[in-house]
């Protein structure tokens, strides 16, 4: 049986830093419809700073690897943005405790406990236009898999389709909803960097372990 070790779990987190660096401008054009735009700069910077934070560990541990990530975002995107990301990985710190092996339903209750996290942190569910319509969808496809490989391609395949569905719909929290009907039409930029996030873990995985 497959299991995720902190090299493992390391790798992963490099594998959606450089896949978010690389769709950055991407990002930003899809936020300067409902926001700022700015979120491709600022999460793309804060995962360069997790990886530099991972690399500088004396004990790379599980527990310390998803740690130094929730830091790096809460504390170098700053906004609702970086709360509510760095939140996705500081709720799930506490299912690593002392583990130093990753099992595919210990990695599932990890995904699981930061969605609810970010539920709750965000006031936010499934139709309103928030990273929750991708990250809600993958994380039950992650839990529904049988074994590591099946569960990261349909996770991303399922955050994939959430994040094009918030097109559709009408903003319910964050700043776009303020843009009222106007934000039909618009792709939600958080609900899409957990697209590109777990369609980095499902390619690393599919390149690396398989």
């Amino acid at each position: 049986m497959s299991a995720i070790g902190a090299q493992d779990l390391s790798a992963l987190i490099q594998a959606m830093a450089e896949r978010v660096a690389a769709e950055r401008e991407a990002l930003n054009r899809l936020d300067a419809a409902l926001g700022d735009g700015d979120h491709g700069t600022s999460i793309s910077t804060a995962f360069a700073v997790a990886v530099e934070e991972i690399e500088a560990l004396e004990q790379p541990s599980l527990n310390a690897i998803w740690l130094a990530t929730a830091k790096a975002l809460m504390n170098r995107m700053g906004g609702a943005s970086g709360a509510i990301f760095g939140t996705f990985f500081l709720k799930g710190v506490a299912t690593l405790r002392d583990a130093d092996r990753l099992h595919k339903d210990a990695m599932g209750a990890l995904l699981a406990a930061g969605l609810e996290g970010v539920k709750a942190r965000g006031k936010a569910g499934v139709g309103d236009k928030t990273m929750v319509d991708a990250l809600a969808p993958a994380v039950a496809a992650f839990g529904a898999a049988d074994e590591f490989a099946s569960a990261w391609r349909a996770a991303a395949a399922a955050a994939r389709t959430g994040a094009e569905s918030t097109r559709d719909q009408v903003a319910r929290q964050g700043r776009a909803k303020f843009l009222g009907e106007r934000a039909i039409g618009q792709q939600d930029p958080g609900a899409t960097t957990i697209a590109l996030m777990f369609e980095a873990s499902h390619l690393w995985w599919k390149e690396n372990k398989q």
